[in-house]
């Protein structure tokens, strides 16, 4: 076994309906936050997904797994990572979805003509889909720097990245993110007007238990009003199982619908 092999894995996902090459012991992993992501992209029909920040591209990877005719952009500035993403792409298990997916390697902060020059163009995806970095600059950092890049915050991050979805989403497209439940107001606030129609759930636990996610979505143009929705709820009290409504979401049975007009879930 050659050295490469010790220092990745390859993950399945969705009970093995794509696969993830990943560092091992090092770098940010992906696991539930990125299949809950995936899961607010609904829809059969042909449509253009642009995951932001997708390290491996797992979140990407489970849209374009999920829904045949999605074509998705993974979208990652690390060169490490970047290269995991290449090998998920490029993975033999991976054949079914490999034509759907493209990488972009840029940062998502780029503005105007540098972000166009990278390929990043405008109005150009009817889905961005985010799993921003989680933590402030004064938070302990990650051990090392892979995790650490992909888990600090510096300046106005939601701002920054949100700013861009608008920018290469098609009008009337769908923003979605997963975020801590501290970020709402920034999240929020980053929509401003380029987004409406925010629906935000909160992630818990069990029941009785803070919550420790959040998911958003928002449409781009939209005047609709905010909807805080129902909560989520992950394993059932004194269990780590997964509830069915949740384990549908995370292994790629079910997506997380918008509410839009109706105001109740589907």
């Amino acid at each position: 076994m050659d050295d490469a092999s010790h220092s990745e894995t390859v993950d399945a996902f969705h009970f093995g309906e794509f696969h993830v090459v990943q560092p091992k012991g090092r770098g940010h992993r992906s696991g539930m936050d990125a299949m809950l992501l995936a899961s607010m992209v609904a829809g059969n029909g042909p449509m253009t997904v642009a995951d932001l920040g997708a390290g491996a591209g797992a979140a990407g990877m489970a849209v374009a797994s999920r829904i045949e005719g999605a074509e998705v952009t993974l979208v990652e500035r690390s060169p490490d990572m970047a290269l995991y993403a290449r090998k998920s792409m490029a993975h033999p298990l991976n054949l079914r979805i490999a034509p759907r997916l493209s990488l972009i390697e840029a940062d998502v902060t780029l503005k105007g003509k540098a972000r166009v020059e990278a390929g990043l163009g405008d109005d150009v995806f009817d889905h961005v889909i985010m799993n921003p970095p989680f933590n402030d600059p004064g938070d302990r950092r990650a051990p090392d720097g892979l995790k650490a890049e992909a888990h600090a915050m510096d300046g106005d991050l939601f701002e920054d990245w949100i700013r861009t979805a608008g920018a290469i989403m098609k009008p009337g497209g769908q923003l979605s993110l997963i975020a801590r439940p501290e970020s709402v107001s920034a999240v929020i606030a980053a929509c401003g007007k380029r987004f409406g129609g925010v629906e935000i759930t909160f992630i818990h636990p069990r029941e009785g238990e803070s919550a420790i996610r959040l998911l958003a979505s928002a449409i781009k143009g939209s005047r609709a009003r905010l909807v805080v929705r129902a909560p989520l709820f992950m394993h059932p009290e004194g269990s780590h199982r997964f509830l069915a409504d949740i384990d549908d979401l995370n292994n790629g049975r079910a997506a997380y619908k918008r509410l839009g007009r109706n105001r109740k879930p589907a």
